[in-house]
C-alpha cells in the first residue's frame, strides 16, 4: 500500500516548501516529498489519502537515553514527583499498599528540595506506611533511593557500602536494593511495563529509544525483552547500550553480541548524580562540607575498556556528571589513544551520557577523539538558575562556571555544538517524562543566556543527532528512500527560518519563507502528536487526521 500525506507542512532539508509527502508502507520508505499542486498526480495512484490540515510532518524525535521497563512501572506506580511534603508521600504509599494487597510498592521521583520538611522519607515511615511491605522509593535521579526493612533484609542492603542508615542507599546498597526489587517483578509484569513505556514513547512522538541497561540496572532479561519489543513494529524502535566494563577486544565483542547491545555503554558509572550529592566534584559541595561526592571508576579502568572497545569496532561510552568525573573521562579516553592510536578511538565515535560540568577545553580534546555527548535539556529546565537545585548543591558561581580555573558553566549545549561535537537529546526517562519538544524548548531558553541555542539546532540534536549519536548518519530526516519514521503534529505558529539561523520571524504563511518549527517561546503550548509512523507503520493515532 502507498498513502499521500498532503495538505501540511514538511520539515525536509530537501524541499523549503514541501506541504505533501508519499509513503510506501510496503517497504516502509518514503517515495516522494513535494508540493501540494504536484501532489494531485499521485492521488489516483495511492491506496490512502490523509489530510494533514495544515499540520506540521517532522522527522520523529530519538530519546538517545531512556530506562524503558522503569519508566512503564514508573507509570503505575506511586509517581512522588508532584508530592509537596513527606506526609503527602507517605500517604500516597499507604493508599497504593492498600490496592496492591501486600505486593511490592514502587514510590519513584522524589526530591526532598521540594518537599516542606526539607528532607527525605525514612524507612521507619516507609515501614508503618505499609504494615512492614516492600518499597523501593528511588530518588529523581535514580542514584539514591529510600527502602523499607523488608526490602533491606531481602536485598542485604545494610551489609553493603552506601547503606547510610534509616532506609537510605547509595553506591552499593543501592544496586542491591534495586537489584532485589527488579528480581521480584514478574516477567508479565515486566513487558507490560516495557509496552506501557513505549507506548508512552509514541504517543510523544519519539520513533526511536535508546535504551540504558545493565545487570544492576535492570537485568539480562530486560534489557533483551526491550531490544526485542523494538522489532515488533507495533512501537518506537530500540537501540541497547550495555553497561559492563570489559578488558580486552574479544571480551568487548563477545559481551555486546551476547547482549545484542549497540555499545557498552550508557549507564556505565564514572559517578553519580548531583541531586544524590554523589557527582564527583573537584571541590565540596555548597551544601555539604567536605563532601566530593563518589568516584567510582579510575582513568585505568577508562582507559582500558575504552582501548578494548575500539579495537572491537565497539561504541563505549560512560555516564559522568560532576567536573572530577568528567576529568576522569577525558583522561582515559586520550590515555586509551596513547595506546591503541588516535585514529582508532576516533573511529568507534564513543559517546559520554549528561556531562554536565565540562569547560571548553574539555569539550575541544574530546571532539578531537570525536566522542559525542547525549545530554538532557530538561535537566536544566528543572534544576538549573539561580535558585534551582544546582545552585542549592554548587553554588550559583559554579552552576555558571564563575568559579575560577577552567570551569565551564553547567549544561553547555552551545559550546557543545559550537565546538563541532555531536550532541543527542535526550530525557533520562524516568527521571524526566518523554517530553521532546519540551527538551527542545529548555534549549531554546536555557537558564545561561550563552548556552542557548536556536530551535532549529535542538530539534536537529533530538532528530538527526539521535542516530549520529549511535553511528547512523543517514537517519533521522525525511528524504526519498530513507525510512518514513514521522510524526505529524497539530501547532500553532511556525518559525520562518531566515537565512541567518539567528534571526527569526513569526507566521503562519509559508510564502513568507521556510516553513519551520513551533513557536518554543516560554508559556506557548507544545504541540500536540496526531500521528507516529515508524518504518511505514503507524504506531500512534489519535485519530485527528481524515482520510
Amino acid at each position: 500500500m502507498t498513502t499521500l500525506y498532503r495538505g501540511g507542512f514538511v520539515y525536509t532539508p530537501i524541499d523549503p516548501f514541501a506541504n505533501a509527502m508519499v509513503v510506501d508502507d510496503a517497504t516502509g520508505t518514503i517515495a516522494w516529498i513535494g508540493g501540494d499542486d504536484a501532489a494531485a498526480v499521485h492521488v489516483d495512484a495511492v491506496d490512502e489519502v490523509v489530510e494533514l490540515g495544515g499540520a506540521l510532518v517532522t522527522p520523529a524525535f530519538v530519546d538517545a537515553h531512556a530506562h524503558t521497563s522503569q519508566t512503564g512501572a514508573g507509570l503505575r506506580g506511586v509517581d512522588l514527583g508532584a508530592t509537596q511534603s513527606v506526609v503527602q508521600a507517605l500517604s500516597r504509599i499507604e493508599d497504593a499498599a492498600r490496592k496492591n494487597q501486600g505486593r511490592p510498592v514502587y514510590a519513584p521521583n522524589w526530591d526532598q528540595g521540594g518537599w516542606a520538611e526539607r528532607r527525605a522519607h525514612t524507612g521507619s515511615e516507609l515501614d508503618r506506611a505499609t504494615y512492614g511491605g516492600v518499597v523501593y522509593s528511588p530518588r529523581v535521579d535514580g542514584h539514591s533511593a529510600v527502602i523499607s526493612s523488608a526490602l533491606a533484609a531481602a536485598s542485604g542492603a545494610r551489609d553493603l557500602p552506601g547503606w547510610e542508615g534509616d532506609g537510605l542507599v547509595t553506591k552499593d546498597a543501592h544496586h542491591a536494593a534495586r537489584e532485589a526489587f527488579n528480581g521480584a517483578v514478574t516477567p508479565a509484569q515486566r513487558q507490560a511495563d516495557i509496552d506501557l513505556a513505549l507506548r508512552s514513547a509514541a504517543a510523544a512522538g519519539i520513533g526511536l529509544v535508546q535504551e540504558n541497561g545493565g545487570r544492576t540496572l535492570s537485568g539480562t532479561d530486560d534489557f533483551a525483552e526491550v531490544l526485542a519489543a523494538g522489532e515488533r513494529g507495533d512501537g518506537p524502535q530500540t537501540i541497547g547500550y550495555w553497561a559492563q566494563l570489559v578488558a580486552d577486544e574479544a571480551e568487548a565483542r563477545d559481551v555486546a553480541t551476547l547482549r545484542g547491545a549497540r555499545g557498552l555503554a550508557g549507564d556505565l558509572n564514572i559517578d553519580g548524580s548531583i541531586g544524590s550529592r554523589t557527582a564527583h566534584l573537584r571541590a565540596d559541595y555548597a551544601d555539604a562540607s567536605g563532601h566530593t561526592g563518589n568516584a567510582y571508576l579510575t582513568v585505568e579502568q577508562v582507559r582500558d575498556h575504552v582501548a578494548a572497545c575500539s579495537l572491537a569496532g565497539v561504541q563505549a561510552g560512560f555516564h559522568v556528571i560532576g567536573d572530577a568525573g568528567v576529568d576522569t573521562a577525558i583522561a582515559g579516553f586520550e590515555a586509551a589513544a596513547g595506546l591503541v592510536g588516535a585514529p582508532v578511538v576516533t573511529r568507534t565515535r564513543h559517546r559520554l551520557e549528561h556531562l554536565e560540568m565540562i569547560s571548553a577545553e574539555g569539550i575541544e580534546r574530546l571532539v578531537k577523539l570525536g566522542v559525542s555527548a547525549s545530554v538532557q535539556p530538561a535537566f536544566d529546565a528543572f534544576w538549573g538558575g539561580d535558585q534551582g537545585m544546582y545552585a542549592a548543591r554548587l553554588g550559583a558561581d559554579r552552576v555558571h562556571g564563575r568559579a575560577g580555573g577552567d570551569s565551564g558553566p553547567m549544561n553547555p549545549f552551545a559550546s557543545m555544538m559550537a565546538a563541532g561535537m555531536i550532541v543527542a537529546l535526550g530525557s533520562d526517562s524516568p527521571v524526566t517524562p518523554f517530553a521532546p519538544w519540551e527538551s527542545v524548548r529548555a534549549c531554546v531558553n536555557h537558564h545561561d543566556a550563552d548556552q542557548r541555542v536556536s530551535a532549529r539546532s535542538a530539534f536537529l540534536a533530538h532528530t538527526r543527532g539521535g542516530w549520529r549519536a549511535a553511528g547512523f548518519d543517514d537517519r533521522g530526516y525525511l528524504d526519498f528512500g530513507l525510512p518514513a519514521t514521522f510524526a505529524v503534529w497539530e501547532v500553532g505558529d511556525l518559525v520562518v527560518q531566515a537565512p541567518d539561523d539567528r534571526i527569526q520571524t513569526w507566521s503562519t504563511d509559508p510564502r513568507s519563507g521556510t516553513p519551520g518549527l513551533p513557536d518554543l517561546s516560554p508559556g506557548t503550548p507544545t504541540p500536540t502528536c496526531q500521528r507516529t509512523v515508524v518504518r511505514g507503520r503507524t504506531v500512534f493515532d489519535s485519530g485527528a487526521l481524515d482520510s
